[in-house]
């Protein structure tokens, strides 16, 4: 077992519990989370360390943050305060993750149960690769963007950052999300996606 008392888990609801349990599985232990305040429910009896927006929040205490926020411009936020306090960023590969050897893997990106990342792939900051999601050779992930659960990217695809690809969506290869653009759940997309668009439907349709 690993200690990391030195480590915080930004966010310990939906995603964060996620987070905490690859975490654990990795052998971290004696970690503490913050939220906005004392969480009644602790599945991983994690000790609280209060609120990071707050005042009188103990920075000091913490050498690594993991991101624990599901949603990309919040994760993005606090991935930026984090760094302006001179700390590092936790970049967390689920021990049942599938990683070819030479993928990069940018800091505090998440890499969850199942998902399956191909040669040649660049994953940047702040990424979620979610349950089962594939991502193929040679594509290209963004700093903060989320590929929800059992998406599947194929080949050289880009996404941008901030974009969100939906469960159970698939991307043909070769095209291009564009920055912080939505596709549903489910959608096929075979075409480029341009910026802050919203596609949903197979064929995808932008809204």
């Amino acid at each position: 077992m690993r200690s990391s008392v030195n480590l915080c888990l930004l966010g310990y609801s939906g995603h964060g519990i996620v987070v905490a349990e690859a975490l654990q599985l990795l052998g971290y232990q004696g970690f503490s989370y913050a939220e906005r305040k004392e969480l009644d429910r602790n599945p991983f009896q994690l000790d609280f360390a209060g609120f990071e927006a707050e005042k009188g929040f103990p920075w000091h205490r913490f050498a690594t943050f993991a991101l624990g926020i599901g949603d990309n411009e919040l994760r993005a936020t606090l991935a930026e305060k984090v760094m302006a306090k001179s700390k590092t960023l936790h970049t967390i590969l689920h021990p049942q993750s599938l990683i070819a050897e030479g993928v990069e893997i940018g800091a505090g990106s998440f890499v969850a149960r199942g998902a399956c990342i191909n040669p040649l792939a660049i994953i940047g900051e702040g990424v979620i690769v979610n349950t089962s999601a594939v991502i193929e050779h040679e594509c290209q992930i963004h700093d903060f963007a989320h590929v929800a659960p059992s998406a599947t990217l194929a080949g050289n695809v880009t996404v941008k950052r901030g974009a969100f690809i939906g469960a159970n969506a698939v991307i043909k290869q070769g095209v291009s999300i564009g920055k912080n653009a939505i596709i549903g759940a489910g959608s096929v997309v075979l075409n480029d996606v341009p910026d802050s668009a919203t596609v949903v439907g197979n064929p995808g349709k932008s809204l």
